[in-house]
């Protein structure tokens, strides 16, 4: 069996961990991140799309000790405590798009109300039209967590997400929907890694090195509600595109591995992701679909039921839905079953409460599993600044085999809300699960629902798209296109709602989307 994983391909480097695995969702994470944050020593880097001040890491039971849970007066707390801690916070320079999101003046905020040794600064060193994507954390090059989750508001959420949740609230009391995410951890060599790429990045953003002090031995942690990999090794792959300057050269590991994984896949792809609009991920499906000599496969996906934006439900969601249309011909051409699924639940009003799905999460025969900030769209396979992790068994690696696919098993039971012995044995397997999930979908009583791919109007779907390029802004996997967009749309489009796209130009130069 040839591996998926190679060096200098996809894959920037293979690290050591002597601990390894997954946190899911935000109450895990945030629990843990918060563990690690307090016993830290010399040093917590942390990078991310986007930051709060105020979100609360620890809620409800867990917050019961009474001491600061806040993220900037906990971090800052830690540098009061230890005068030998530095923290440094990299966060995406994100565009006026966002702004209604975003806590502003956050660089003044940062570094002028806390300890000197807490230091924030923006990255706005990615091309033209892309965004800093990253987010990961490290802990005196021992620990690392990394994935799609970022500490900001309306990302916590625990398992259960329930339609009503009093912890689900942001800062200022006000509620939230739920929201499902995964992010990894790492105990070891790993961590120092990542720390790496930190300082690189800071490097470019901060024009600084970064002077780290050496690595301190590291006692085993253990997380609460973590799903260990039984692996002791772990990769690293990025996305970047080059910027003029030249500062930024380009990479397109993350594509090229999940290119690789899905050609090898014999019997199952699992995936949960915001979107499913990737043009190489697409054709790399539909050429192992289309391959006879092949055993037929079972794809789950996972996807978020709507978009975040109007422009990403005109730009991604025109995309998604033409290229899931496809797969299920495809599909029922060549003998291969696809479904697509987003969870959700009831209200008190017997309203449908959805559960956003923001986790980026790609599994093979239960023998691969990658996870980090990268969505399955065009710009996260080549113009984001991206991260994932990735590991990989042989076939004798039976223990590590099991470890993934008890993480597949018990995502699919937090999503069809299945959990009795019965349901989780139909879970577990690999041939016929589609079949399986199709039945809980169309029964009524579990959480899984068939995806709708895109739900607007029809009519006016076809008026805003008419005057629209196929992946309009938000979607584009190389910075060249964008002169493209503004072309196209001055060519195809023009009175009033023409004026109105090309005010908004300079807006969407930068814009990204999480």
């Amino acid at each position: 069996m040839t591996s998926i994983i190679n060096i200098g391909t996809n894959c920037w480097d293979v690290a050591s961990a002597e601990q390894t695995g997954l946190l899911i969702d935000g109450r895990n994470y945030y629990r843990a991140f918060y563990q690690a944050a307090r016993a830290a020593k010399r040093y917590i880097l942390i990078c991310g799309w986007q930051f709060d001040s105020d979100v609360m890491l620890l809620r409800g039971d867990d917050a019961a000790d009474g001491d600061e849970v806040c993220l900037l007066s906990f971090l800052n707390g830690l540098c009061e405590k230890n005068e030998d801690l530095q923290i440094y916070i990299l966060a995406w320079n994100f565009n006026a798009v966002y702004g209604i999101d975003r806590e502003w003046f956050q660089k003044w905020y940062f570094n002028w109300t806390t300890n000197d040794r807490l230091t924030f600064c923006f990255d706005d060193c990615h091309c033209l039209g892309a965004s800093h994507h990253q987010k990961f954390a490290v802990i005196d090059g021992t620990i690392a967590f990394l994935g799609g989750l970022d500490l900001c508001s309306s990302r916590w959420d625990d398992r259960d997400h329930c339609a009503d949740n009093p912890q689900r609230v942001n800062a200022d009391q006000n509620p939230y929907t739920p929201f499902h995410d995964v992010q990894s951890y790492h105990v070891g060599a790993v961590a120092e890694k990542v720390a790496e790429l930190f300082k690189h990045r800071w490097k470019l953003a901060y024009c600084k090195d970064l002077d780290l002090p050496e690595t301190i031995e590291r006692q085993r942690i253990d997380f609460l509600g973590s799903f260990p990999i039984l692996s002791s090794r772990v990769g690293i792959s990025r996305t970047q595109a080059k910027t003029e300057d030249g500062r930024q050269s380009s990479h397109q590991e993350i594509r090229r591995l999940l290119v690789s994984a899905i050609e090898s896949a014999e019997n199952l792809i699992y995936l949960e992701n915001q979107y499913f609009s990737s043009n190489a991920l697409f054709r790399a499906l539909s050429r192992r679909m289309t391959d006879s000599g092949r055993p037929p496969l079972e794809i789950v996906m996972i996807l978020a039921k709507d978009t975040n934006a109007f422009f990403e439900k005109i730009s991604i969601g025109l995309m998604q839905a033409k290229l899931i249309a496809r797969l299920e011909e495809l599909a029922s051409e060549t003998g291969h079953k696809v479904g697509v699924y987003y969870p959700a639940c009831l209200g008190t009003d017997g309203q449908e409460v959805t559960t956003y799905i923001h986790s980026k999460l790609f599994l093979v025969d239960d023998r691969f599993l990658s996870v980090g900030s990268a969505n399955m769209n065009n710009r996260s396979m080549g113009l984001d600044t991206e991260v994932n992790v990735a590991w990989e068994a042989t076939p004798e690696e039976h223990a590590m085999i099991e470890s993934i696919r008890r993480v597949r098993v018990d995502l699919l039971a937090e999503h069809t809300g299945a959990t009795d012995a019965a349901s989780l044995g139909e879970l577990t397997a690999r041939k016929g699960l589609v079949d399986y999930l199709e039945r809980l979908a169309g029964s009524g009583s579990s959480r899984l629902r068939r995806h709708p791919c895109l739900d607007v109007d029809p009519a006016e779907y076809e008026s805003l798209t008419s005057m629209l390029p196929a992946g309009f802004p938000f979607d584009m996997e190389q910075p060249e296109s964008e002169n493209v967009i503004y072309e196209t749309i001055s060519d195809q489009s023009d009175g009033l709602f023409a004026k109105g796209i090309a005010s908004l130009k300079n807006m969407f130069k930068t814009a990204g989307a999480d």
